[in-house]
């Protein structure tokens, strides 16, 4: 089997390990969370940290930016012109850092003052919160090129390890909350900033003791800065359409609705993010191969990682999705004991939004590789930014709150068309042999996977006896019928080889 398959496999197992000990944690924190601020205050972080994650989306951008340079440098093999990128990177982050800075303390903080509806006698916390939230976001832009470098590398195991820490300190947080007399809102902005400053630290430590080039010193090539700044605005621009997709409906459902309704949406973020993360573990392990044989030059591997990415990716966040859309309210009584009104509907919508479009993100790595983004992104990003002003008009002639969702997954699927069909033209590909070999084996799984849970689901009563049913005969169903028909040949002797790799050579 190929060296890089067994690494991909690896890095994936690696991620899993971190994503099922992080999402088991997220659920009793949340949970907790909830209990100790009640579903106003909840609903009151959720908004007001939204604000903050608007701005976030420059970080996330210069993330993809600062990887798809330095995987490309490591695929060229090219060390000093990786030393030069990341001091120049650093440079970035540092101007992106006081551009944020300077936005959320005037911008921002008159949209908190004057346009989220708060009640007034928790303004005051919602002011520290959104301080301190400023901060963390701060923090974790300095943290990301650190971060950028180390998947680079494809060092998922420190990539795992730190995230492990840093919510074993997040679960400290939840104790926290219940032992010291506080305002508990406040408390919590003010623990989560101190836990980001510390994931700051023990990255920054890693990195420049494991790698050379992890050394920031002064830097200037104006043509390198140019080009990496053009690719980040584009690559800006597509980020900004998934802020506006799900912070910015979150405002725009405080507007129209109370807090308990922004609570309910924030309660299927949880999950859904708790479920993405499972996917897009293995497009995040298999995201720098991508790059590193566009660099090399072969055109093969990257078109048989990108099919390969979107099915796989598909895959393994149907697994967790399909029992969960069946069992959503009882989960949520079982997690929550007393979850917001409208929540599981919200979350099963969210968790169908999110399905559709992990099809999508080895395409987008693909996408990426080649540097050449400007259509793809302006395109794409225009028919994602439609979720904003479609879903005011909506809530506007009465529509109930849930339709933002059914309008997230109409456009989701739309965008995937045409994300499809612009991705041939950067990287020329058979669109009838995508569907053949990515589209039809992910419907036909679809449907035969989720015929007997659903059977089980509808004609028993609810009860712990049929949860337990449906979950266990979901996921038997679905990796059954993945094996059987969502495989081909070759992948089918894959998996069969690393399982025996991993019972007979340890």
């Amino acid at each position: 089997m190929p060296s890089n398959t067994q690494r991909i496999a690896k890095n994936t197992l690696m991620l899993y390990f971190r994503q099922i000990l992080i999402m088991l944690v997220s659920l009793y924190t949340v949970r907790v969370v909830l209990n100790t601020l009640g579903v106003e205050d909840y609903g009151i972080y959720n908004v007001v940290a939204g604000v903050v994650t608007m701005f976030g989306f420059l970080s996330g951008s210069m993330a993809s930016a600062s990887q798809r340079y330095f995987s490309f440098e490591i695929g060229r093999g090219d060390i000093e012109q990786l030393k030069k990128i990341f001091s120049l990177s650093f440079l970035i982050y540092l101007i992106i850092a006081v551009l944020v800075l300077v936005l959320a303390e005037t911008i921002g903080l008159w949209f908190v003052n004057n346009k989220l509806i708060i009640p007034p006698e928790r303004m005051d916390a919602a002011r520290w919160v959104y301080q301190f939230s400023i901060l963390s976001f701060l923090f974790t832009v300095l943290t990301t090129p650190y971060m950028a470098l180390i998947i680079a590398y494809e060092d998922m195991n420190i990539y795992a390890y730190v995230s492990i820490v840093e919510t074993a300190l997040k679960l400290g947080i939840v104790f926290l909350l219940r032992i010291i007399l506080a305002d508990k809102l406040q408390l919590y902005g003010i623990l989560l900033c101190a836990v980001a400053l510390l994931n700051t630290t023990i990255y920054r430590t890693i990195c420049k003791i494991k790698y050379r080039e992890c050394k920031v010193v002064f830097y200037w090539d104006i043509d390198l800065f140019k080009e990496i700044t053009s690719y980040t605005g584009w690559n800006l621009f597509g980020a900004s359409v998934g802020i506006f997709k799900h912070q910015a409906v979150n405002i725009l459902l405080n507007q129209f609705f109370n807090p308990v309704v922004v609570a309910a949406r924030g309660i299927a973020s949880q999950v859904n993010g708790a479920v993405v993360s499972f996917s897009q573990n293995f497009s995040t392990a298999i995201r720098p191969q991508i790059i590193k044989n566009y660099a090399a030059g072969e055109k093969d591997k990257v078109l048989s990682l990108m099919f390969q990415g979107a099915k796989g990716t598909y895959f393994l966040m149907y697994v967790f999705t399909l029992p969960l859309v069946l069992e959503m309210p009882f989960v949520l009584s079982l997690w929550l004991k007393n979850p917001p009104e409208d929540a599981a509907l919200f979350t099963r919508l969210a968790l169908i939004d999110a399905l559709a479009d992990s099809v999508s993100f080895p395409i987008m790595a693909a996408a990426q590789a080649t540097g050449h983004i400007k259509l793809y992104q302006a395109l794409v990003g225009g028919i994602l930014l439609l979720n904003l002003p479609v879903s005011w008009i909506a809530l506007s002639c009465g529509a109930p709150a849930e339709a933002v969702m059914v309008i997230a997954v109409m456009i989701t699927i739309v965008a995937f068309l045409v994300r499809l069909v612009l991705v041939k033209r950067l990287i020329d590909f058979s669109l009838f042999s995508f569907c053949k070999k990515v589209v039809l084996p992910i419907a036909a799984v679809s449907l035969f996977a989720a015929i007997i849970p659903a059977v089980i689901y509808v004609n028993t009563d609810e009860h712990l006896l049929r949860f337990c049913a449906v979950f266990a005969v979901s996921i038997v169903s679905a990796c059954g019928w993945m094996y059987a028909i969502g495989l081909n040949t070759v992948e089918r002797q894959q998996v069969r080889a690393m399982i025996k790799k991993s019972i007979f050579h340890r």
